[in-house]
């Protein structure tokens, strides 16, 4: 248990050494990703006035019906188009991408490059 609570305090740091130089704007907002074990969530937010603009996880009805047989990383990669086509609607077009602290890699990839495909530039 000891390693699993120090890779924890690890990301954690690693996302407060990612949030000094990342900040949502109006104009352009902040795409944060939490990563837990079974699900993914994505938030576009404005830091300047502390709303959440869009979001979108693997616990939303539009993604988890009729997804069972998807594997994680392509369930990622509908909660990123899902979250990017949101954002459009609210008429975003330009994202600055908050990884919260997780590896650029697997899942956290997956939704990033979902998101690009959609059309939200970062």
């Amino acid at each position: 248990m000891a390693g699993d609570r120090n890779s924890r305090e690890a990301r954690k740091r690693r996302h407060e050494r990612v949030r000094k130089r990342v900040s949502g704007t109006a104009s352009r907002p902040r795409l944060c990703v939490f990563r837990s074990l079974n699900h993914i969530y994505a938030q576009v937010i404005d830091d300047n006035s502390g709303h959440t603009i869009a979001c979108a996880s693997t616990m939303d009805g539009d993604i988890k019906n009729g997804s069972a047989e998807k594997n994680k990383k392509e369930m990622s990669g509908l909660v990123g188009a899902l979250v990017a086509k949101r954002a459009k609607e609210k008429g975003i077009e330009q994202v600055v991408f908050d990884r919260g602290g997780y590896k650029y890699q697997g899942r956290v990839k997956a939704l990033a490059d979902a998101v690009r495909g959609a059309g939200l530039r970062f």
